[in-house]
């Protein structure tokens, strides 16, 4: 049996903030939510222009950081396809896709969710991650299988909801 600890984080964006872990890492996801990526495989292959997750290792298991490409500083030349595919956080909030417990977005609730962490935002945010397939879509559609060369800000916003573009 799974004994439940709890993390409490206190980093740039959340001070004292607990949530507990329920779950195995990377184990018991709802039924459909099938991420091609692990929190660790995105940050090795690069998103968000290294400028994610920057201040709150602690939180997480220090191999995700080993070869994570990470910066102090927003750069799209660390980015897989080395493009900007990212979108304002300021964009984020007033569209409504921030909530408290995961300020920086959908990425920060993905690695939680990984970690074991299960909440009432969970079904928002799995069927957020399954309106993204539309891309998916989109790139089978419009580009030759295989060229990563073709769409390449679509293919690095997929690897930012952890859809593996490499492979379409």
């Amino acid at each position: 049996m799974l004994r439940v600890r709890r993390v409490i984080v206190s980093d740039m964006m959340q001070r004292d903030y607990v949530y507990e872990l329920v779950e195995p890492p990377g184990e018991n996801f709802a039924p459909g939510f099938t991420p091609d990526l692990t929190p660790k495989q995105m940050l090795e292959l690069g998103v968000f222009g290294g400028r994610y997750m920057t201040d709150c290792r602690k939180e997480f298991p220090a191999d995700w950081f080993e070869r994570a490409k990470l910066s102090a500083r927003r750069d799209p030349r660390l980015n897989l396809f080395q493009v900007n595919a990212s979108q304002p956080l300021a964009l984020w909030r007033q569209k409504g896709w921030i909530h408290p417990q995961d300020p920086r977005g959908w990425f920060q609730w993905y690695c939680r969710y990984f970690m074991g962490r299960r909440t009432t935002d969970d079904e928002r945010q799995i069927r957020r991650w399954r309106a993204i397939e539309r891309h998916v879509a989109a790139l089978v559609k419009n580009c030759p299988k295989g060229d990563l060369r073709c769409r390449p800000r679509q293919r690095q916003a997929l690897l930012h909801w952890a859809y593996d573009s490499r492979v379409i």
